[in-house]
């Protein structure tokens, strides 16, 4: 599992002013962006400045706070690898631009509910009628008898493009999404989009708004921010997942003899493996399933083994998932800009087992241990759930 960085919300925009000025602790070159707040300079340890420098450095607002030290002493310093380096944006600068006008969008509605269909029909006869949008829904939300059978709602409808969930790819004909409901819809429009995801703009209109920033009393002036452009991002990570089963196939033999005239006593025969991808964005959960047995399962960091989970489960998080399953297990909440994967166990057998915070990028292995009494179930941000079994790994 890896981290992916992906352009997923767009939020409130904001009209604030950056400067520019030289980090001298990394390179004399680089420049870092700081917000003009009135905020007082302070000095760090962890921020301070080479020997015999006496400029004092100011705090950014990037993933990793203060600019790193990069000596050690009077004669040692880290050795620069310009392959290494990576440029970080001020999270509080991300900013939408678009490179050519946006033409389409996919508008999601939270299936049966009856209160969101004046919304839906207040926006796509704003996006079609007065912003000349192509406006893509879900065949589905059409079959609702309350949108089927308006007949003043039939010129507009006409207009939509319609799709089908795994039946037709739209993920190259979509500019940016707008989603009617709550921190579930958002989630449902990720899994769409198994590659790079379009900007996100989710109107609070469900049970959770953890994710879902925009109130819809205003919609008009909030759409059209984002269309020209005028908008805040903020980018949320996503897991990439790849679970590989080994394939069994059941052959059939007569009378209990092969070709070679040897008895069969297992007519299970390996003759490969099957590798699904994914790409999450609240979390990975392996659980025992509908067994009544502890699950067992064995926790791979970077190839080495880590810990033996025996309990209810384990949850694979992102920081968006930690406001999620994982904060219903106990887990600590983190911010979205926090680059880190979080492992929470469920219900856990153990008093010596407690979350666990990773780097992102690392690749974790999880697969049940050769003591396992049953198989464990996998699913991912509560969808497409299967079985695992032993030899399998995600």
């Amino acid at each position: 599992m890896e981290m992916s960085r992906e352009k997923l919300c767009a939020s409130k925009a904001d009209g604030s002013s950056d400067s520019a000025y030289h980090c001298l602790a990394c390179h004399d070159d680089e420049e870092w962006g700081s917000m003009s707040r009135g905020r007082a300079k302070s000095r760090s340890l962890s921020a301070s400045p080479a020997l015999g420098s006496t400029k004092e450095f100011r705090r950014t607002r990037s993933l990793h706070g203060p600019c790193p030290v990069t000596t050690f002493g009077p004669k040692a310093c880290m050795l620069q690898n310009p392959k290494t380096i990576m440029h970080i944006q001020d999270p509080a600068s991300q900013r939408l631009t678009w490179n050519k006008p946006p033409k389409s969008v996919l508008v999601i509605k939270k299936i049966r509910d009856a209160s969101l269909l004046q919304p839906f029909k207040e926006l796509c006869v704003y996006l079609t009628e007065e912003n000349n949008m192509i406006v893509y829904v879900e065949k589905k939300v059409l079959e609702d008898p309350a949108i089927a059978n308006d007949e003043n709602f039939g010129p507009v409808k006409k207009k939509f493009c319609t799709f089908r969930e795994d039946y037709d790819d739209i993920s190259n004909q979509i500019d940016f999404i707008i989603c009617l409901g709550g921190d579930g819809t958002l989630l449902y429009a990720s899994s769409l989009f198994q590659g790079s995801v379009p900007p996100v703009m989710a109107f609070h209109l469900g049970s959770l708004g953890f994710l879902t920033p925009f109130n819809f009393e205003n919609f008009q002036s909030q759409v059209t921010q984002v269309i020209e452009g005028n908008a805040a991002l903020v980018l949320r990570s996503r897991l990439k997942v790849k679970v590989v089963k080994e394939h069994r196939e059941k052959t059939t033999v007569q009378n209990g003899i092969e070709e070679n005239g040897v008895v069969s006593v297992n007519l299970e025969k390996e003759v490969g493996k099957q590798i699904m991808q994914y790409e999450v964005l609240n979390e990975v959960v392996v659980d025992r399933g509908p067994s009544s047995y502890l699950s067992n399962v064995d926790v791979f960091l970077d190839g080495h083994l880590i810990t033996t989970v025996q309990g209810d489960g384990v949850i694979v998080s992102t920081p968006t998932g930690s406001t999620a399953y994982a904060a219903a297990a106990g887990a600590s909440m983190i911010h979205p800009n926090v680059p880190a994967i979080m492992i929470t166990p469920i219900c856990p057998h153990s008093l010596s087992f407690r979350p666990i915070v990773v780097p992102a990028g690392v690749e974790l292995k999880i697969m049940l241990s050769p003591d396992a009494r049953n198989t464990a179930w996998v699913s991912f941000d509560g969808r497409k759930r299967q079985e695992i079994c032993h030899g399998d790994r995600s």
